[in-house]
């Protein structure tokens, strides 16, 4: 069977050839005589592979000292509650969101169990086709901390500007868009992410946390307390060993492709070429301003929104495969996350043009 190019919003494409080499280390990894998803995660041979994937992170993402890094399970939905249970010490004590979407709107709800929160700006009222801008946040000196959606997949919008929250610490879900693009660890209190958009598979989710925002809470269940994590090293009970494994493998290619920065000018190039394929037809319309356009999510709809299930099923057929938007909002939607190669991109576009010219 010949591969498709995946255009879906996660669990998503992963490099071919990490998939290569997981195959071929599926049954004896590194002369083990097992696989990874065999062995004792506390064995020397596994604790080595966490290691190095730590080691990646840090490289990629220049993450500096006084910061944690935790592999950890439950995905970013978990992390909406723990974010707040571990950084909210008293009750009564404020937090701010901006709310860009439906996942910034599903953090707020869960902080609001254990925290008063502030809505320091929204862009609902425009079906969430924009991002806030600086002068629009209305931020408190009083909040613990400034949670932000750094990308919002179902809406495809993506900040092209960093929040300034003078000393109150910045919160950032990156699930959708790390790795994508160099960032300053520095500038945020914590950020946290899901795997399966760019770092692999389901099943792992990364958190990278300051110091001084560990330990802060006492009694909170040792599952969900960062502290704690973090002296155990991320194996305080038994992790996603093979997710983690394979997100070693991607941090692995990543690295090899010359880093961060050439994927943020890979995804720069795929981004514009199918923005500017579907702004050149008026067969094809984007619903998200250009300013706040995600380089990762790209929802469109057709002009003619009868066609749309046509759509669908005839770039199935050319082997372009998760094109429709999301359940809340309809239409179509072409994630392009750092593995999806340029050559997916053109030929997604090459198939646009045609439909087009067929049925507009």
């Amino acid at each position: 069977m010949t591969r498709v190019y995946n255009f879906s919003a996660g669990p998503a494409v992963l490099p071919l050839s990490v998939l290569d080499r997981a195959r071929d280390e599926m049954t004896d990894y590194q002369g083990s005589g097992m696989s990874v998803m065999e062995m004792s995660h506390r064995s020397s041979v596994y604790s080595a592979i966490i290691a190095e994937a730590e080691a990646l992170l840090r490289q990629l993402l220049t993450i500096p000292d006084n910061y944690r890094v935790l592999l950890l399970q439950g995905g970013a939905s978990l992390q909406f509650s723990m974010v707040p249970m571990n950084l909210i010490t008293a009750p009564g004590q404020q937090a701010d969101y901006i709310i860009t979407g439906v996942w910034a709107q599903k953090a707020a709800a869960e902080a609001r169990k254990h925290a008063t929160v502030r809505v320091a700006a929204s862009s609902e009222v425009v079906r969430f086709c924009r991002i806030p801008r600086q002068q629009e946040l209305d931020l408190s000196p009083a909040a613990v901390y400034v949670h932000m959606t750094s990308n919002n997949t179902v809406v495809g919008t993506e900040y092209d500007y960093l929040p300034d929250t003078g000393p109150v610490p910045l919160v950032a879900d990156m699930s959708s868009n790390i790795l994508s693009r160099p960032i300053d660890v520095s500038r945020y209190g914590l950020i946290y992410a899901g795997a399966q958009k760019n770092l692999g598979p389901s099943g792992v989710t990364l958190v990278i946390v300051r110091d001084d925002l560990l330990g802060r809470v006492g009694q909170l269940p040792i599952m969900l307390d960062y502290q704690v994590q973090a002296e155990h090293g991320s194996m305080l009970n038994t992790p996603p060993t093979y997710a983690i494994y394979i997100l070693k493998l991607v941090l692995e290619w990543v690295r090899d492709q010359g880093g961060v920065a050439v994927m943020e000018q890979r995804n720069i190039r795929k981004a514009a070429r199918l923005y500017q394929a579907i702004d050149s037809s008026a067969f094809y319309r984007c619903p998200t301003e250009v300013a706040s356009r995600s380089r990762m999510n790209v929802p469109f709809t057709l002009t003619d929104e009868t066609l749309t299930p046509r759509f669908l099923a005839e770039a199935g057929q050319a082997g372009l495969v998760t094109l429709e938007g999301h359940r809340l909002v309809g239409g179509l939607r072409a994630s392009i996350y750092n593995a999806m190669p340029e050559e997916g991109v053109a030929a997604l576009i090459h198939f646009m043009h045609d439909f087009a010219r067929r049925y507009g």
